[in-house]
């Protein structure tokens, strides 16, 4: 009777109160803050002047495919690159098109997060002839690539890709030069200004490598002829195009990279390296000599390393890239010299500037402005977190 009357009596409700820290929630919302933010700055500074590093990479490829080439004849200097095995140029061809890849992506998020920005950068005098490099190194990687052949039709239709957005933008640019625009050569033209130079010769030459004589003509003739009219009005050092910053003073070099680039384009079409290729290449070594023999010209540039450093590598390997051919049509002990002197400076100069980028990398800062929308959305995730589980009810059954 007793146990039956101690069953029936209900039970008190027994109450825990627990507080429960949301340490996981509330972490796991400050670090997406954090990504967000870090990404967000990261895209805020990455602009196209990045694409120098694949620039370099590409042409280094390039250069390394032409030196282990086996050659009839060679001089005694050349086959000291024949014990450089075929694995090497595989993996650096790998890196620049990894580099050329992971860089391409990263402009694209810029695209889409930073649209405005990209488009400012496309309005400016310097940063516009940057959105040619990247067309550039992918004709360099064509070009130097261990896996397709010039005559296979997968060469071919990656030629028109690669070239259909440089021509493009020398429509784009080029026409404002001459037409009622507001970009004047006179006043927007800069050592920058060659890149959509570079960007038409570098095409005549791999199309004359398919065979397709005809469109690299086109293409040299587009090239060459800005070419002399933006050299002539450089020259001339204009107060208009004369407002470059100390810190960009490396794409100076630019000035020999072009006519390096038209002696090679030459030198594809004409089949030999003839009179004019040779004009383009004594030029530019020329060119080389007058920038070398004035380092307090870049003596404010060189003060901090940056990204501009990488404009030295380019215009060393197309100068090496030349002498190569010039090595091969003149049978010469100052003709190879030359060859093995500028392919060793191009080589070490690639070299020093991966170990200066690998050394100052730094992950970016934090945006100070950060998104008050994301940020409120997830301080009220916390806090409702915080009410939801800082009290847990117990309820025995009735």
């Amino acid at each position: 009777m007793d146990s039956s009357e101690e069953q029936s009596q209900p039970q008190p409700h027994i109450v825990l109160a627990i507080d429960v820290p949301v340490t996981n929630t509330e972490t796991i919302c400050k670090s997406q803050i954090h990504i967000q933010s870090s990404l967000s700055s990261f895209l805020a500074l990455f602009h196209a002047g990045y694409f120098r590093i694949s620039l370099s990479l590409s042409s280094q490829a390039l250069l390394l495919k032409i030196l282990i080439q086996p050659i009839q004849d060679a001089h005694a200097l050349r086959p000291l690159f024949s014990i450089i095995p075929s694995t090497a140029l595989i993996l650096l061809w790998s890196l620049a098109l990894f580099t050329l890849v992971t860089l391409s992506f990263l402009y694209a998020l810029k695209c889409v997060f930073h649209f405005k920005m990209v488009k400012d950068e496309f309005l400016d005098h310097v940063g516009v002839n940057y959105l040619f490099v990247p067309w550039i190194c992918c004709l360099l990687l064509l070009e130097s690539s261990p896996f397709l052949h010039p005559t296979t039709v997968y060469y071919q239709i990656l030629w028109w890709v690669f070239v259909a957005p440089i021509l493009v933008f020398d429509v784009k640019i080029y026409g404002q030069w001459f037409t009622k625009g507001k970009r004047f050569l006179s006043t927007v033209a800069n050592p920058t200004s060659q890149l959509s130079v570079i960007g038409n010769l570098v095409g005549a030459q791999v199309a004359a490598q398919m065979g397709w004589k005809e469109s690299a003509i086109c293409m040299f003739s587009l090239g060459i002829a800005h070419y002399l009219v933006l050299f002539v009005t450089l020259y001339q050092r204009l107060p208009g195009n004369n407002n470059l910053p100390p810190m960009l003073r490396p794409v100076f070099f630019l000035f020999f990279a072009a006519p390096s680039m038209a002696s090679l384009a030459w030198n594809s079409i004409s089949g030999k390296f003839d009179t004019g290729s040779k004009m383009f290449f004594f030029l530019s070594l020329f060119l080389f000599i007058c920038l070398v023999s004035r380092p307090l010209l870049f003596k404010k540039s060189m003060k901090k390393f940056s990204v501009a450093w990488w404009a030295y590598s380019f215009p060393i390997t197309a100068l090496a890239l030349a002498s190569t051919q010039y090595a091969l049509e003149v049978d010469g002990v100052m003709a190879h010299a030359i060859m093995l002197v500028l392919s060793t400076l191009s080589v070490l100069v690639s070299l020093i500037l991966i170990i200066f980028t690998a050394l100052n990398i730094r992950m970016p800062l934090p945006a100070q402005n950060l998104d008050l929308t994301k940020k409120s959305n997830c301080e009220a995730t916390v806090l409702g977190t915080r009410i939801l589980s800082s009290r847990i009810f117990m309820f025995s059954s009735p």
